[in-house]
């Protein structure tokens, strides 16, 4: 602990979370368990779940479509906790609203296949981005749009902005006022890299509608979606998986939207169904749909889960003052950086290669608690990561192996160039030898290995994964014998 303060004095300030992690998530320790996947999902507290049973026990709720007693008791939780995710953004009700949906995979959905795609406008997003995003171009390329990637830049995996202002202004921009949709990720959910949110207001002065994938970033920080004159940023469509934040409940994400530019997607949804119409006819052919964000809820919300969104964002901000936990996974992520590139194997050689930013000055700003790498054995190969998935796990150490579901970080921080990945897309199709392509392709690694902080991440943890990896790598000449056959998610 001296050391990480002595690095980080500001870690001290963050005591209270210890506290927190042994009271609220005692189940940690109390399996010896070592939590390191905060990106792909946050952690319940004992407090979120009990809340969960009072509530389930004390009140009656139904489903929402309906005038009843307990379809009231659960339209009011609902409505309770739209304005509570308004207010932890800043934005106003008047200007946004809340769509619930499973995930931000949903929400990503709910805006690609209503989107007014057309020939002229265009689809421009950064090759970061996760696949849910990716989906999107398959949308604009139904409707005759353009899809333009913005490129990385190595080895920081970061993009320049003179980039992203060429791509937003080609020689050949249609002369619609609407240009397109410009989407990227406030947060990358492979490297970390914070993506600057001032490029929201730059793509809107170029005529694009934008869509901001708040899922990595918030879990960590916070968006400022305030009036005019308040500081705030207004994109025009942001996305969050709540689980993310705090663990509990799954399956309860949303879109918030700006109700202006919503107005575009309503009628043009290609389909309706239970919830999102006022009326519809079976003996002809037509339908009216619902205002606002009830045209978009497809069904039945999740309505007993929905209002525990609301317990846990008040659970968060009950976690300690602002920026306690921003602070936290600063310090965990820069002494976590420091001790992985001081790995050296005992003849001096390096036991890890890091994919994106690892400047001092990176740690502390443009960076969130996720660290992706590949660790390199005594021989100064590539140990796969399928065996550091199977070697942690069994050392109780939960980390994600693989692309994350994003390709184009992938891509550039393994060294996969257009060629390459081109040929693999027509191999991929044969099911093929994936270790003998990379062989005779001269690709090091087809995944890596990411480690990500959240709200109850402790030095310890990170010693842990340090003891189990100089014990289990250091001066070890690894091999891919016995592993299960490769399969590639993106």
């Amino acid at each position: 602990m001296s050391h990480i303060e002595s690095a980080y004095p500001e870690y001290q300030f963050t005591a209270r979370l210890d506290e927190l992690r042994r009271t609220e998530y005692g189940y940690l320790d109390a399996q010896d368990h070592v939590y390191l996947d905060y990106t792909g999902a946050g952690l319940a507290a004992a407090a979120q779940v009990h809340h969960h049973q009072q509530r389930l026990a004390q009140v009656l709720s139904g489903n929402p479509h309906s005038s009843n007693p307990t379809s009231a008791a659960a339209t009011e939780a609902i409505e309770a906790t739209r304005a509570r995710i308004l207010a932890h953004v800043k934005a106003s009700p008047d200007e946004y609203t809340v769509i619930f949906t499973p995930n931000a995979t949903g929400a990503a959905r709910l805006v690609g296949e209503a989107y007014p795609f057309r020939r002229g406008t265009r689809f421009v997003l950064t090759a970061d981005n996760h696949n849910s995003i990716n989906g999107i171009r398959e949308y604009a390329r139904a409707g005759s749009a353009e899809t333009a990637y913005i490129p990385l830049d190595s080895p920081d995996l970061r993009v320049n902005e003179a980039n992203v202002v060429a791509a937003l202004s080609p020689p050949s921009s249609s002369s619609f006022r609407n240009k397109g949709l410009f989407a990227y990720p406030a947060q990358s959910n492979y490297s970390g890299v914070r993506h600057p949110l001032s490029w929201v207001p730059l793509a809107q002065r170029h005529g694009y509608h934008v869509l901001l994938d708040a899922a990595a970033y918030l879990p960590t920080s916070t968006l400022d979606l305030s009036s005019d004159g308040g500081g705030g940023i207004k994109p025009d469509f942001v996305l969050v998986s709540w689980y993310k934040l705090f663990g509990y409940p799954t399956g309860v994400g949303c879109l918030i939207a700006r109700r202006d530019t919503l107005e575009l997607l309503r009628p043009r949804r290609p389909w309706f169904s239970g919830g999102t119409i006022q009326a519809a006819a079976a003996s002809a052919a037509w339908h009216r749909m619902a205002p606002g964000a009830e045209a978009f809820e497809d069904g039945t919300v999740n309505f007993l889960s929905i209002p525990d969104v609301k317990f846990g964002l008040d659970w968060l901000d009950g976690m300690g003052s602002a920026g306690v936990i921003e602070t936290r996974v600063k310090c965990l992520t820069g002494w976590f950086l420091t001790r992985l590139l001081a790995l050296r194997h005992s003849d001096g050689s390096p036991m890890a290669r890091v994919y994106g930013p690892t400047g001092a000055a990176d740690r502390m700003t443009m960076r969130g608690g996720t660290v992706t790498f590949n660790l390199l054995d005594g021989a100064g190969k590539v140990v796969d990561e399928r065996l550091v998935a199977l070697e942690s796990a069994a050392a109780r150490i939960s980390l994600r192996t693989g692309c994350f579901c994003n390709p184009g970080a992938g891509e550039a921080s393994l060294g996969l160039d257009m060629k390459v990945v081109r040929k693999l897309g027509r191999v991929r199709q044969q099911r093929p030898d994936m270790d003998a392509f990379a062989r005779e392709n001269s690709i090091p690694a087809l995944g890596a290995v990411r480690v990500s902080f959240g709200a109850v991440s402790t030095a310890a943890d990170v010693d842990k994964f340090f003891g189990f990896a100089e014990k289990t790598y250091k001066d070890r000449v690894t091999t891919t014998a016995g592993l299960p056959p490769r399969e590639l998610a993106c």
